[in-house]
């Protein structure tokens, strides 16, 4: 079989080597549950610690106002459920953008049906949030606004400094999804005065079931999952030490790497961009050129059906996604690509390549080759179905 070319690390990204050997001996020699006395449950417990200290320092705040989930969802879910339910005698507001992930848009709909009114920002063609709609959609009662660091489908970086900065002015938390930013950008929560961030370890290079959310000491939330004593009785369960261990090295490698990685990242992407504009016409490109993730590029490719064009990228070894992966299967076109103003019909030609640390040039020129000569062949065909139709 002919080597493949992963292109799809928004989706997941393989687990790095120094991950992976972090993580080995608490499957086995140091199998202790946390929660116990005696040595080898001591010996989870400092690993949990450690890896809290890990995720702490790679985004600037305190060990104790971290939170070990299952991973993004349940970390968004966790905020904001979390964040409302605790906060609902000083309001019953809440906003959002209409490009969030499932995640944040489904436990804002579910807020919905307990009596919490939910305003969905729109967002411009690139897929930012306007600064001026956010504040015109402040109200006395709004107690949270939710707005993701970067889209993990178009790639759009969303202005979460003066983001931080409005909800701070008018005393409203502020949490964002980073599932998709950490080890793509610096993030500092102190100075972009967010309260609340949810991250996943499986898009840094770490392993699959396992994510933080951060949430500022002195915010008051509930907790989503009851049972035992475990994350400050905030999320019962026992912890998942070898994935938590896991979690930690990869944020610590990601984050201590972040500029060489990016500049990397943002070479190849631009590349691809370039080469996919140059040789394919009628491709159009969704989301912002700059304000992009570094290694994010999604098009809308004219007179193609993306699930065909999928199929033959596959056969040819590349590894691309029409969207997100937690969508994968949905009918229903892209929601953030109708939010930025794609009609139905052209949603469907979506497809999208994220570039990951192991990417090179020669992958980038391949996929450029490969989907050009797809592209050519699909096009083709419909074109020859027009015509015998039409006999």
């Amino acid at each position: 079989m002919e080597k493949i070319i992963y292109a799809d690390h928004s989706a997941t990204t393989p687990v790095k080597n120094e991950v992976l050997k972090e993580m080995l001996p608490y499957f086995k020699c140091n199998f202790g549950n946390a929660s116990s006395n005696y040595s080898i449950g001591r010996i989870s417990k400092a690993a949990i610690n450690k890896a809290r200290r890990q995720v702490a320092n790679a985004i600037g705040c305190d060990a104790d106002e971290i939170y070990f989930t299952s991973g993004g969802s349940e970390s968004d879910n966790l905020a904001i459920k979390g964040i409302a339910h605790a906060n609902k005698n000083k309001g019953k507001h809440i906003i959002t953008s209409k490009i969030e992930h499932l995640a944040v848009l489904n436990s804002c709909k579910s807020l919905e049906k307990e009596g919490f009114d939910v305003t969905y920002l729109n967002v411009d063609k690139n897929g930012i949030v306007s600064i001026e709609e956010l504040k015109k959609a402040i109200r006395k009662d709004t107690i949270l606004i939710s707005i993701m660091s970067a889209n993990n489908e178009i790639g759009t970086l969303q202005p979460i400094d003066e983001i931080g900065n409005i909800a701070n002015k008018y005393n409203i938390y502020f949490h964002t999804d980073a599932v998709q930013a950490i080890g793509a950008m610096k993030i500092d929560v102190k100075s972009l005065k967010i309260d609340s961030l949810s991250l996943s370890a499986h898009k840094f290079y770490g392993p699959k079931g396992i994510g933080a959310l951060y949430i500022r000491k002195g915010i008051n939330f509930e907790p989503i999952i009851h049972g035992g004593h475990q994350e400050f009785l905030k999320r019962a369960g026992t912890e998942n030490v070898p994935n938590i261990v896991g979690l930690g090295k990869a944020i610590e490698i990601a984050t201590n790497n972040i500029a060489e990685n990016t500049n990397k990242l943002i070479d190849l992407r631009d590349l691809l961009i370039n080469k996919i504009q140059i040789t394919i016409p009628d491709a159009i490109l969704n989301g912002d050129k700059i304000e992009r993730l570094p290694g994010n590029v999604n098009f809308c490719i004219k007179g193609i059906d993306s699930e065909s064009l999928l199929l033959m990228l596959d056969m040819n070894g590349i590894c691309a996604s029409s969207g997100s992966a937690c969508t994968s299967g949905d009918l229903e076109p892209s929601h953030v690509l109708k939010a930025i103003g794609v009609s139905d019909e052209l949603a469907k030609t979506s497809v999208r390549f994220t570039l990951g640390v192991n990417n090179t040039v020669e992958d980038v020129d391949n996929i450029a080759y490969l989907l050009k000569k797809i592209v050519s062949k699909l096009r083709n065909k419909k074109i020859n179905k027009k015509s015998i139709c039409n006999c």
